[in-house]
């Protein structure tokens, strides 16, 4: 898509985000205080998986870049967004495909030595749509998520299906998920969070890319703090750009002014860091409680 095209569209996604957030109606409100969640997509995470798959993946992960590509720019960059993260104390929920578990020296090591406990979640395992998956491929490519993991020493809590594919949320109950990241636009777009089964779903608020205006993720954050609702911004890493210069530049420039802001709000206690993971376990405690001092009812 032109650049034009993709700054006009963030455009008119800020202001009507900004709008919609401002009338809408929100599930489970309020919350103590307003939460910012910030949750990061990692389709590849590293070059050598484009090798490993010899291109045969490519159309699973982009239609218009090779896992190669892609998985060069996260290698180079996500490194970028966790010191940013890290310099505010901004814990995140970073979803990692499982087959980067495969690969020595990757970003999910670089996550590991973070000094802020960053939610380590799930991406799938070879980035497929889990809608295109039966019962047995979506068990399989979930366990073998838990073992390469394993061998880090984590247990995913949270789930991030690949292309927001969202299917087989039974499998993710089995298999110990706390919570996941449904589907997302500008028409499904909300401030809440819902409990499915025994998952809770942390809803997306708004995707952002390197045209996002801090204006309009300033008056989105104050709704939150106002109402006290989850805030919930979303991305890829190749939504700020090609190069790792390029994407720097861009995610300080969204980044910074939202964090010196969110900061403020967080000092006068009206906002709260979370990740997907901690938001679901705030939200799991508000649930009980709630069922706790409802009047029994008889039979």
């Amino acid at each position: 898509m032109d650049d034009w095209k993709t700054a006009g569209i963030s455009l008119f996604s800020g202001l009507y985000h900004s709008v919609f957030f401002e009338i809408g109606k929100h599930a489970l409100a309020p919350f103590q205080n307003g939460m910012l969640i910030v949750s990061v997509d990692i389709d590849v995470g590293s070059k050598e998986l484009g090798v490993i798959n010899k291109g045969k993946n490519d159309l699973n992960v982009s239609h218009c870049m090779s896992e190669y590509e892609i998985g060069e720019i996260e290698e180079t960059s996500v490194p970028e967004f966790i010191k940013l993260f890290d310099n505010y104390k901004l814990p995140v929920t970073f979803a990692i495909r499982g087959q980067l578990t495969e690969v020595r020296d990757s970003v999910l090591v670089t996550l590991l030595k973070s000094p802020v406990k960053h939610d380590i979640g799930a991406h799938g395992y070879y980035h497929r749509k889990f809608k295109n998956l039966s019962h047995y491929e979506a068990e399989a490519e979930i366990k073998m998520i838990s073992q390469g993991m394993r061998k880090f020493g984590l247990a995913p809590k949270s789930f991030v299906f690949p292309s927001n594919s969202v299917a087989h949320l039974k499998l993710l109950e089995k298999y110990g998920y706390e919570c996941y990241r449904d589907y997302s636009d500008f028409l499904h777009d909300s401030m809440c969070m819902r409990k499915h089964g025994g998952l809770w779903e942390v809803h997306p608020s708004l995707l952002i890319d390197k045209y996002s205006k801090f204006a309009f993720l300033k008056r989105i954050l104050d709704i939150s703090t106002e109402r006290r609702l989850p805030m919930h911004l979303w991305f890829h890493v190749r939504d700020f750009g090609k190069e790792c210069s390029e994407i720097k530049r861009n995610a300080e420039r969204v980044f910074l002014p939202l964090l010196e802001y969110a900061g403020r709000k967080e000092r006068d206690g009206v906002l709260t860091f979370e990740t997907m993971l901690s938001a679901a376990r705030k939200a799991q405690i508000i649930s009980s409680a709630r069922k706790s001092d409802a009047p029994s009812q008889q039979m």
